[in-house]
């Protein structure tokens, strides 16, 4: 378990083996008791965090969202942030996109 924001963690599940090598689709879920109002993940090669994964929308209690870091640069780095409906922050640097399946957001 690694924390996201003092309060709030993510657990990271991991993929199986080589199959899931090349896949950098993420399943983020949010457990963590409010809604999540923006999700950033940036390629951590980048000094921005690049445009909102939600665009106009939210991530509410208990939803989840695919999302896919395939950029075209073949890294597999990638910071994590996400801003909550109390205007709280939470930050996940160096994340690797190509191990992982999911996050959630506890």
């Amino acid at each position: 378990m690694k924390h996201l924001f003092p309060a709030l963690a993510l657990i990271l599940t991991f993929g199986a083996g080589q199959a899931m090598a090349e896949n950098r689709v993420v399943t983020f879920q949010n457990l963590s008791g409010q809604a999540i109002e923006a999700l950033f993940g940036s390629n951590t090669g980048t000094n921005d965090w690049e445009e909102d994964l939600l665009g106009d929308g939210t991530l509410g209690i208990d939803e989840e969202i695919d999302v896919n870091f395939d950029d075209g640069t073949g890294s597999c780095a990638f910071d994590f942030k996400a801003v909550y409906a109390d205007g709280s922050e939470g930050v996940l640097p160096n994340v690797d996109v190509c191990s992982i399946a999911s996050v959630t957001i506890e």
